[in-house]
């Protein structure tokens, strides 16, 4: 028995949608051949509970006949509002803090001393964006408040980041990282960007800065990331996502520079409301015979 909040294993999902016409999945159900076949010929629709779809392999489903959708937009201010909270507790050593609150130790040493829990400062930083869609667009459209400086990483210009009020300036990867004080990834899992960063990227930030992802964990390599932290390169980090979610590097978990939520991005009520009002109704277009809004193109088909 399958609980409201538990994910089935494969072998019961797969069970579970046989006769299916529109399947609402999650971005970790894999639909690949077996799932297609477990659903049968008379399958319509692929619903994703996300703006992400690697999990999904739209070429096979395009071959069938199949319509993929997303839920872009949804997640966009949630997940933001996420990166910034990493952001912020990864730079005040806030989960530190909080644990020293709480302990006994607290109130038998008394006051701290002005050296204590030192953070990392803000204002007029530079913030490094990967992945210039909406949720890096929001991310840094939230660090005008602290004054900072918006770099981004994208494969084509955006008006939208180099306009007011961001003024933000595109360059490469490796152009980016010694210059950033905070580095924000928001790009999709692809073939170029699994692994990405790597020791080799990890070594190329700046000293004491600070690494945020709330995109996908498998475009990092944790062991670089442990062994860019072990040697004090890096401040601190901030994750949302992992390379083997939901297994997490047990360095990573021991480490108090590291700030963890359980992949949580879009885990504001009002947005999960939408993204739920958004596959509903791609669904029922399907079902009606008509196209939805948010269908995802296969590679070959983007513009």
């Amino acid at each position: 028995m399958v609980g409201p909040d538990q994910n089935p294993s494969r072998e019961a999902l797969l069970a579970m949608i046989s006769g299916a016409s529109v399947i609402i999945t999650m971005y970790c159900d894999k639909v690949d051949e077996a799932f297609l076949a477990a659903a049968g010929p008379q399958l319509k629709g692929i619903c994703n509970f996300a703006v992400g779809f690697e999990n999904i392999d739209l070429q096979l489903c395009k071959q069938r006949g199949i319509t993929v959708t997303n839920t872009p937009h949804a997640v966009t201010e949630g997940t933001a509002d996420l990166a910034w909270a990493l952001l912020l507790a990864a730079a005040r050593r806030l989960i530190e803090a909080d644990r020293y609150a709480r302990s006994p130790d607290y109130p038998a040493r008394g006051q701290l001393g002005m050296r204590d829990f030192l953070g990392k400062d803000l204002t007029g930083r530079t913030l490094l964006i990967v992945g210039a869609g909406r949720i890096g667009y929001g991310v840094a459209m939230r660090s005008q408040g602290w004054g900072m400086r918006v770099l981004y990483v994208a494969r084509s210009r955006h008006w939208d980041f180099e306009l007011a009020p961001l003024a933000a300036e595109r360059v490469t990867l490796m152009e980016g990282l010694p210059r950033a004080d905070v580095v924000s990834v928001h790009c999709p899992l692809t073939q170029e960007t699994r692994g990405m960063f790597d020791a080799t990227t990890f070594a190329a930030m700046k000293p004491g800065a600070i690494f945020i992802n709330t995109a996908r964990g498998a475009i990092v390599q944790e062991e670089a990331l442990v062994q860019a932290l072990a040697t004090g390169h890096l401040h601190s980090a901030g994750l949302d996502v992992f390379e083997h979610e939901p297994q997490i590097h047990p360095d990573l978990i021991a480490n108090p520079k590291v700030i963890l939520t359980p992949h949580i991005g879009s885990a504001e009520t009002r947005y999960r409301e939408l993204m739920t009002q958004m596959v509903c109704e791609s669904a029922a277009a399907i079902l009606a015979g008509k196209r939805p809004e948010f269908v995802v193109q296969p590679p070959d088909s983007e513009r």
